[in-house]
C-alpha cells in the first residue's frame, strides 16, 4: 500500500513537472516596436518580414508587433521613447540621431561607405569585427540610451535624389531647399544647399506645399512606394553619399536583458535574413521601378554629374577630420571602421573584377 501511494505521488509529480515545464517553454512574450517609416514603404514592409520570422523561428513564443510612425512617438523621437521604456522597441535610422552625437553617422549612413565599403562590408564590420560592441557603447555610453541596436534593413545604394530642374554640377546645388538627414545636411550644406530634416512620411507632403525643392529618400523602388513620381520628374541614381546605409532596431536594454539567449540569437539571425533579403528584393524591384517611372511617370533618369560624387567625398573627409580632432566617440569609431576597411575593400579589388567588366560583357552600355 505504501508502495503504491509513493509511485502514485511520484508519478503525480512527474506530471505537473512536466506540465510547468512545458507551460513555461511555451510562455510568449511580446515586443512593441514602432517603425519610423511610412507603411507603404519597402523598409516598413521589410520589418514585417521580421516579425513574421521572429514569430515562426521562436515557435511563436516572441511575437513582435510592428506600430506604424506616430503610434506612440513621432519618429525623430523612437531612440528616447525606447530607452525610456515608453516602447519596447523601434525601427529606425542611425542618421537621425547626428544631433545628439555626430559619431552616429558612422553607423552606415557616413559618405564613402565610408572608405569605400559597401553594404556587405558594413555587416562584416559589424558582425565579424567588432562592431557591433562599438555600436553599443556607442548608444549605451555615449548617447546614455538605455538600448540595444542591432542592424535591420538594407537602403544601400542610396540615391542622390530627385529635384524639379537639372543639375550639371556641385555649383547647381547652391540654394537649393532639400530634404537631407544626419552628416549627409552637412555634407551638402557645404555646397550651400539647405537642408530639411524630414522623417520619411512628411516628405512628399513637403514637396507638395512647396517647402522643399528636391529630396532624397532610399532609391528608385523605395522611393516611388512613397510618391516622389508624382512630384519630381527629375531623378539621379549614382551617390557617394550613402553607399552603405543599413537601419537599425532598436530594443530597450531592460527588456533585451531578459530575453532567454535562444530569443535574443532568434533576433539576431531574423535580423541579418530580414536585411539581405530586403537588399535583393531592392536589386530586382529597382529594376521595374525605373521602367515604371520613365514609361508611366514621365521622369528622367539622369547620371549623376561626376563631381558631385568627388566633392561629396572631399567634403565629407573634411568634416571627418574635423570631428575626429574634437569628438573621441567619432574617432574611436572612425579609426575602427578605416582599420577594417583598409584590410577588407582593397583585398576585395584585388580578387573580383569591376562589377561592371562582366556587366558591359553582356550588357553593353547604350550609346
Amino acid at each position: 500500500m505504501k508502495l503504491y501511494r509513493f509511485l502514485s505521488l511520484a508519478m503525480a509529480t512527474l506530471f505537473l513537472s512536466t506540465v510547468l515545464f512545458s507551460s513555461e517553454s511555451q510562455a510568449q512574450t511580446k515586443l512593441r516596436i514602432q517603425s519610423g517609416f511610412p507603411p507603404s514603404s519597402l523598409i516598413y514592409l521589410n520589418s514585417l518580414y521580421f516579425a513574421k520570422q521572429v514569430n515562426a523561428m521562436s515557435g511563436g513564443r516572441l511575437v513582435i508587433e510592428i506600430l506604424p510612425p506616430g503610434a506612440v512617438v513621432p519618429p525623430f523621437e523612437i531612440l528616447d521613447a525606447v530607452s525610456r521604456k515608453v516602447v519596447d522597441g523601434g525601427h529606425t535610422a542611425a542618421a537621425y540621431w547626428v544631433g545628439k552625437n555626430r559619431a552616429a553617422a558612422l553607423f552606415s549612413p557616413a559618405p564613402g561607405g565610408p572608405f569605400g565599403m559597401d553594404m556587405m562590408d558594413y555587416l562584416g564590420w559589424i558582425h565579424d569585427a567588432g562592431g557591433l560592441q562599438l555600436y553599443a557603447d556607442f548608444y549605451q555610453k555615449d548617447l546614455k540610451a538605455n538600448v540595444v541596436p542591432i542592424p535591420l534593413t538594407s537602403v544601400a545604394q542610396q540615391a542622390l535624389g530627385w529635384f524639379k530642374t537639372p543639375i550639371k554640377s556641385w555649383a547647381d546645388l547652391k540654394g537649393k531647399k532639400c530634404r537631407h538627414t544626419g552628416i549627409t545636411a552637412e555634407v551638402f550644406g557645404r555646397a550651400g544647399v539647405a537642408a530639411v530634416n524630414l522623417p520619411g512620411g512628411e516628405i512628399i507632403p513637403a514637396l507638395e506645399r512647396g517647402v522643399i525643392e528636391c529630396a532624397e529618400w532610399t532609391g528608385p523602388a523605395g522611393d516611388i512606394s512613397i510618391g516622389f513620381q508624382t512630384v519630381l520628374k527629375h531623378f539621379y541614381a549614382q551617390s557617394t553619399h550613402e553607399p552603405a546605409t543599413v537601419l537599425e532596431i532598436l530594443i530597450n536594454a531592460d527588456i533585451w536583458k531578459a530575453l532567454p539567449a535562444d530569443l535574443k540569437a532568434i533576433i539576431h539571425s531574423a535580423a541579418i535574413e530580414a536585411t539581405i533579403k530586403s537588399e535583393m528584393e531592392r536589386n530586382r524591384l529597382n529594376s521595374s521601378a525605373m521602367k515604371e517611372m520613365k514609361e508611366k511617370f514621365g521622369v528622367t533618369i539622369h547620371e549623376t554629374p561626376p563631381d558631385i560624387l568627388l566633392k561629396t567625398l572631399q567634403v565629407w573627409d573634411e568634416i571627418a577630420k574635423e570631428e575626429s580632432a574634437k569628438n573621441p566617440a567619432f574617432k574611436r569609431v572612425y579609426d575602427a571602421i578605416y582599420k577594417y576597411a583598409s584590410e577588407v575593400v582593397p583585398s576585395r579589388v584585388i580578387n573580383s573584377p569591376s562589377y561592371e567588366f562582366t556587366a558591359n560583357y553582356y550588357f553593353p552600355p547604350k550609346k
